[in-house]
């Protein structure tokens, strides 16, 4: 199962009843620089998040250390005219657009673009 199917099935019950996903993204809170210089320190500080975009709200959830599509619990809401993007740079993007600082790989960003062409716009 992609990693994408798994954090639509297991975050989908702990949405609002009705509320449909419209993208899914996967994001950690630590720098991927952690892994080159001090391999356990980013074991030891990073967590891995599942931001889930739906018609009503983006929601990002704590998937733990150690899992990167396990959604446990919400960690922070923002309203869906929020923007995550526009994603840039070559592997990594980083974003503080859902509440807390976040690192999003590449194979993301195109989830990311996918997400903000469906937000309403602000008024």
């Amino acid at each position: 199962m992609a990693i994408r199917d798994k954090i639509r099935d297991k975050a989908a019950p702990q949405l609002r009843p009705g509320e449909q996903i419209q993208a899914v993204i996967g994001a950690q809170t630590a720098s991927q620089w952690w892994v080159a210089l001090a391999y356990f320190v980013f074991f030891a500080i990073n967590e891995y998040r599942c931001i889930v975009v739906t018609d009503q709200r983006i929601v990002t959830f704590n998937s733990g250390r150690f899992a990167s599509a396990n959604p446990k619990e919400i960690v922070t809401e923002a309203p869906r005219a929020t923007r995550i993007g526009p994603p840039t740079g070559i592997l990594w993007y980083v974003t503080e657009a859902t509440g807390e600082k976040l690192h999003i790989h590449k194979r993301f960003h195109k989830d990311i673009e996918q997400a903000d062409a469906q937000a309403p716009r602000a008024a």
